[in-house]
């Protein structure tokens, strides 16, 4: 099957030489990182060849069908401090199809709280920060008076941390709270409201680098930097199809159910990129693709301590999918307290559902139920939609079923911080890509892409071009 500009579906590897002219670059991965370090290259004149080994782009973000459903294999959001992320929508032309809420408003139901005060919400005001989230603060219902005092103090010390100090990151984010007067409460109906979503991790388990830099940029940069958006369309239409779409205009040769076998140097400079059974030439190589597979694929020397990318841990995010007869929430997302619920998505319009109502629930860190059978969590999730969405009840349940991904993020856990590679090898010409490397952000969409441009604008100095295309971001939000 051929896509646009050469793009293929198996089979021979093409010739690349008709290309035009300049180096080559061969790309690793056909996630997000690796789709946005194609892309950087080709608007910069180089030749590029994308190689995926999954029959679709997009990594970790990605739909599939389900009957008549859209499915995507977990719900993405994003901020709108993820500047490069925004970039990337921008680039492959998805920034109308991936919206962000004109102004923070998130609804938070405690299910311990009395019927009929179980609602709260986050939101802000058009104010200069701080001051823009403070009478959201002030009316929280589901802290205390002093627990609300305190987060203010608390996000005060947090602005003033140095996100460039090291020392941050062998600090876990639990103890820092802690520290600075947080209770239990407030660290499960504020803290770890924001921090699991966007880390997948509790904040005792958190890495106080990045949680800082989580909450610095999200909340205390700019008045809108919290302000969520996310895809009204499946993540397949901008990860696979509209990328392909753009990878092809931009002249990058695409390759899909493509797996690289190695990658070797060549002795009179140059690389060679091993494929099954074939071999591609190339001036530079970007290897974007998760840290074990990185370190299988890089040759001897590459890095100082190779075994550090083995150190990374990973971890899990567990969604639920449920699909009613009827609509049983009226809101287009929710975040729940009091329950095993964390957050909930209506994916109704987005999935091409007719009749009835798609809702996805976005389970975080979720060690102890990755591996629980469907009927467990049938079980356990149903009645908890029921406690927490009354319209669910007596409404019927069309479909159950449950995607895992295991290895979803890499485990933000302190001390990661000296784990995670630059973009540059040790090897001229070699250079790395990923969520999982040091971008400053833990593993979210916004990571890929920045990761992505900054291994393009290294390969870029090497293959002696111009870097003045590079997308202007870094810095930016941080």
């Amino acid at each position: 099957m051929t896509h646009g500009n050469g793009t293929r579906d198996g089979g021979q590897l093409a010739d690349v030489s008709a290309l035009r002219p300049g180096g080559h670059a061969v790309v690793v991965g056909g996630g997000i990182a690796g789709v946005t370090a194609a892309l950087t290259l080709a608007d910069a004149g180089v030749r590029v060849t994308l190689l995926e080994g999954r029959p679709r782009l997009g990594g970790l973000a990605f739909s599939f069908q389900r009957g008549d459903l859209t499915v995507d294999n977990g719900q993405h959001v994003y901020l709108r401090c993820c500047t490069a992320y925004r970039w990337f929508l921008d680039r492959i032309g998805g920034t109308a199809l991936a919206p962000v809420q004109e102004r923070l408003d998130v609804p938070v139901v405690d299910l311990a709280r009395p019927a009929g005060r179980r609602l709260g919400r986050l939101r802000r005001d058009a104010l200069p920060v701080p001051l823009h989230l403070g009478r959201s603060l002030a009316t929280y219902p589901h802290l205390s008076l002093a627990e609300r005092a305190a987060v203010g103090r608390a996000a005060l010390a947090l602005k003033g941390l140095d996100l460039t100090d090291p020392a941050l990151d062998t600090q876990d984010f639990g103890s820092w709270l802690a520290a600075h007067g947080q209770s239990a409460r407030a660290v499960e109906a504020l803290w770890d409201l924001v921090g699991v979503a966007t880390l997948n991790a509790v904040a005792g388990d958190a890495s106080l680098g990045l949680a800082a830099m989580v909450f610095k940029t999200g909340l205390l940069s700019d008045p809108g930097a919290a302000d969520i958006g996310w895809a009204r369309v499946p993540l397949g239409d901008l990860h696979d199809r509209m990328a392909r779409e753009a990878l092809d205009a931009a002249g990058v040769r695409t390759e899909v159910r493509t797996r690289v076998t190695s990658v070797r140097a060549k002795e009179n400079g140059g690389w060679s990129v091993e494929v099954q059974g074939e071999s591609l030439e190339a001036d530079a190589v970007v290897l974007a693709v998760p840290q074990r597979e990185t370190h299988d694929l890089l040759p001897a020397g590459a890095l100082d301590a190779p075994a550090n990318l083995l150190e990374i841990g990973t971890a899990p995010i567990l969604n639920i999918h449920v699909v009613y007869d009827r609509k049983v929430l009226a809101a287009p997302f929710l975040a729940a307290l009091g329950t095993p619920v964390q957050w909930v998505f209506d994916r109704t319009e987005a999935s091409g559902l007719k009749e009835g109502q798609y809702l996805a629930l976005s389970q975080s860190a979720a060690q102890n139920e990755i591996d629980e059978p469907v009927a467990v969590l049938r079980e356990r999730y149903l009645p908890e939609l029921e406690r927490l969405l009354p319209g669910t009840r007596g409404a019927g349940v069309k479909d159950f079923f449950v995607t895992r991904e295991r290895t979803a993020t890499f485990a933000p856990d302190p001390g990661v911080g000296r784990l995670r590679p630059g973009a540059r090898t040790k090897a001229p010409g070699l250079y790395l890509a990923g969520a999982w490397t040091a971008t400053g952000w833990p593993a979210t969409m916004e990571s890929a892409v920045r990761s992505g441009v900054g291994a393009a604008g290294a390969a870029l100095g090497a293959l002696g071009r111009s870097r003045g295309l590079l997308p202007d971001f870094f810095g930016e939000a941080a």
